[in-house]
């Protein structure tokens, strides 16, 4: 594992990367929860599980995080610093897949199609505020672009519905954290890395 940090126009962002035993098939870039870190229980099976597969993981923490705060950035500033990562980061002709778990998969979603990204794996995709169905997010999710949402069916955010070429797996008895199983989740997300080519 290597770790860095970058400049952003919104501070300096933290970098981990995970490389896997021989040539890497893809590049996976992974963002945090709102409040969270990239240690959460579910991005760590995911990434063991990718690398395992054959995929370069990177993980990112958003400035705001690396600065000590955990009230969030609005979301301009979170794409503008998820943005500058991959600009810096990106390896011409490997295949690019963004990920995150709930604030970090909403700023995967928004950023994929405009920065290239093949595919995207959204954890704990955060539909609406608990308790607030009417102030959906669907619109975020990148219809145009293979994308794999992994929700709990107890989750307070609610669970998207699939649409184009969006696939929903609900995981039963999980909620927003996905800690229940998350064996079996980060098992169904290198399935569907490996379906699309992306992971050996």
């Amino acid at each position: 594992m290597t770790s860095t940090e970058i400049e952003t126009p919104r501070g300096p962002a933290g970098i981990r990367i995970v490389d896997p035993d021989g040539p890497p098939v893809s590049m996976l870039f992974l963002g945090h929860g709102a409040g969270g870190g990239v240690d959460a229980p579910d991005l760590v099976a995911v990434r063991e599980a990718a690398t395992a597969a054959g995929v370069r993981v990177v993980l990112v923490t958003q400035p705001y995080r690396m600065a000590g705060r955990r009230a969030p950035a609005p979301a301009g500033q979170l794409d503008e610093a998820w943005t500058a990562v991959i600009e810096r980061i990106v390896v011409p002709e490997m295949p690019l897949i963004f990920g995150g778990r709930s604030s970090g998969a909403r700023v995967a979603c928004r950023t994929a199609t405009t920065l290239g990204a093949a595919g995207v794996l959204a954890l704990a995709f955060p539909l609406h505020p608990p308790g607030r169905p009417e102030k959906s997010r669907a619109e975020e999710l990148p219809a145009d672009l293979p994308t794999l949402v992994l929700n709990g069916d107890r989750d307070p955010f609610g669970v998207p519905e699939p649409v184009g070429r969006v696939e929903v797996i609900v995981r039963p008895g999980a909620t927003h954290d996905l800690r229940k199983d998350v064996t079996t989740t980060a098992g169904l997300a290198v399935g569907w890395l490996h379906a699309h080519g992306w992971a050996r």
